[in-house]
């Protein structure tokens, strides 16, 4: 079937803003000559992409199909027309990486700092995400990289190209507030105390109900949050018990305690990964050299 580029091109942008009018601006063409391209690639495709009302436009199953196809495509044009733009970066190209606000902080800065500091002119773009939401952000090719938690349901193993931390997950309490430093607690008694996790979105969420569900018992965290350290003052003024990674607590706490469980939690790791499916920069090739492997 011979489709102009230029029809899914305008298809993208609606499709991604789920508005004709901010397409239009993007596009810097007519709302009206959107409108008409839409049109003139469902009757090519034979079926219609979007439903439209006076208040919002929606995909339709077949438009969500086409999109999951057509986004990987257009990331993929960017991506070359932006490593041929960057000519002031020695060929080098941009470095954009993938990983949650957690890994980003223990973990990555000191690799980022050695990196801009052996190529200063190379552009370094970092996105925020859960690490489910970085394995979808380096499948549509929006990253170069993704630093996740591993294991991770999403993650295809081909994509793996280094383990780079191995951590275990901690319980960690205010003694203040809990008198529990000397015991051990097996995990049926730490679900009779308020426990302080991550939401629901995260692979370490997923990771922990598992493990509890294997042990036949269903954990119901007091507080959900999207944050390691919000975790972490929680505990300390006294809220609750927090899990978080281990690698969290980088300096001995006076107020804080990691306690013994009778069960013992598995050790999980750091995985980079990159798309096998699409061109590896030099800048990415390089980054990889600085990482260390387990």
């Amino acid at each position: 079937m011979d489709i102009n580029y230029e029809l899914y091109k305008v298809f993208y942008h609606v499709a991604t803003s789920l508005s004709f009018s901010e397409a239009s601006k993007q596009l810097y063409i007519s709302q009206s000559a959107v409108s008409q391209s839409i049109k003139t690639l469902e009757k090519k495709l034979e079926q219609p992409l979007f439903i439209r009302s006076t208040k919002k436009v929606q995909l339709t199953p077949a438009g969500q199909v086409l999109l999951k196809h057509i986004e990987p495509a257009m990331n993929l044009i960017a991506r070359g027309e932006n490593q041929l733009l960057e000519s002031n970066t020695l060929g080098l190209g941009q470095l954009h990486i993938a990983a949650s606000d957690t890994i980003c902080r223990y973990f990555l800065v000191p690799y980022l700092k050695e990196f801009h500091k052996k190529f200063p002119s190379v552009p370094i773009k970092v996105t925020n995400a859960t690490s489910l939401g970085c394995v979808d952000l380096l499948e549509q090719g929006k990253v170069d990289i993704a630093v996740t938690n591993c294991p991770n349901v999403r993650l295809n193993q081909s994509y793996i190209r280094k383990m780079v931390l191995d951590f275990t997950d901690v319980f960690i309490a205010n003694p203040s507030y809990f008198n529990l430093k000397q015991q051990e607690l097996s995990f049926r008694d730490l679900t009779k105390y308020p426990l302080l996790m991550l939401d629901n979105k995260s692979t370490t969420s997923e990771f922990m109900h598992n493990l509890f569900l294997s042990h036949q018992l269903e954990l119901i965290p007091e507080i959900e949050l999207s944050s390691n350290d919000l975790l972490i003052d929680l505990a300390r003024i006294g809220l609750g018990i927090a899990c978080i990674p281990d690698y969290c607590l980088k300096h001995e706490s006076k107020d804080l305690f990691i306690l013994k469980t009778l069960e013992p939690l598995p050790r999980r790791q750091l995985a980079v990964s990159v798309n096998p499916n699409l061109p590896i920069l030099t800048s990415t090739e390089e980054f990889l050299n600085l990482l260390p492997t387990l």
